[in-house]
């Protein structure tokens, strides 16, 4: 069967089932069933060419699961985050492109920050599949970073993903209030976060979240910002003073989010946008 009738029958299949970019994810499935970047399926696809009975086996039983909503990135094992991908499936929250904005700030935060006798350290809370920590790391060698992780399920992929990707960095299997109480020696110079901060009676609207992301990824508690408020009620004695605080949170929580630092004791605090232009993080820098 032609491969390019396949990618318009799979698309037009996905349309259907409401997936929001129907083409690409046609592509992206079969460029993960043909082993091939996904340039490569199209070029093969408007020359000509060809899918045998073996690949259009495997790409019809990934479609099926596509059309009932099951992310793409279960589907192909894998997530794209700037310059690297990281392994991905279920227990761990799949990384956002809005996210990426929050990493480059934080690299250009790095890279500016003046080093003490201990080095630049960098703290990853909420780290998920690692993308924030591993990011800063490939971009700042200097960095000493340490991401913390809860969940056994998000912290398997945590592990995988930090030893392929930056193996230097420093992995805590442990909840937040434990971590807050143990590290109070004003260490580390920038601590990023992409916490839980969902309202808990909000029900996501895209079912690959509301049905596959890990409710401990996404829920906050009453106003979602449960997780923030325990971050910083140790943020400031981890901090070393001049040092910054992001938090990742939706585009509605900016100004939350500023009150809350502001009582935390941290100052010069903003929120910034993300790539499509809508509040996505805050920061603040503690005196």
């Amino acid at each position: 069967m032609e491969l390019l009738d396949v990618l318009r029958d799979i698309s037009q299949r996905l349309n259907t089932a409401g997936v929001p970019s129907p083409s690409v994810d046609a592509e992206r499935l079969a460029s993960h069933v043909l082993g091939i970047p996904r340039g490569e399926v199209l070029a093969r696809a408007h020359r000509g060419g060809e899918l045998d009975a073996h690949h259009l086996e495997a790409l019809e039983a990934l479609v099926v699961r596509r059309e009932k909503r099951e992310p793409l990135q279960h589907l192909t094992g894998n997530a794209p985050f700037l310059s690297f991908e990281v392994s991905v499936g279920p227990g761990v929250f799949v990384p956002r492109p809005e996210t990426e904005s929050m990493a480059l700030r934080a690299i250009d935060q790095a890279q500016t920050l003046a080093v003490g006798e201990h080095g630049l350290r960098v703290l990853d809370l909420c780290a998920g599949s690692g993308v924030l920590g591993i990011a800063i790391a490939r971009e700042v060698p200097h960095a000493q970073v340490t991401a913390v992780e809860v969940s056994p399920e998000a912290f398997g992929y945590l592990e995988i993903n930090s030893q392929a990707l930056a193996p230097e960095n420093t992995l805590v299997k442990e909840d937040l209030g434990s971590f807050g109480a143990q590290s109070l020696d004003d260490s580390f110079d920038l601590v990023v976060a992409n916490p839980p901060y969902v309202p808990k009676d909000l029900v996501p609207n895209d079912p690959e979240v509301a049905d596959f992301d890990p409710p401990l990824a996404l829920f906050g508690g009453e106003d979602g910002l449960d997780v923030v408020r325990e971050i910083l009620g140790f943020a400031p004695s981890i901090l070393r003073p001049g040092g910054v605080i992001m938090i990742e949170h939706s585009n509605l929580q900016g100004e939350s989010v500023k009150a809350l630092l502001h009582e935390a004791g941290f100052r010069a605090i903003s929120t910034e946008q993300d790539l499509v232009g809508r509040d996505r993080f805050t920061q603040g820098f503690l005196p």
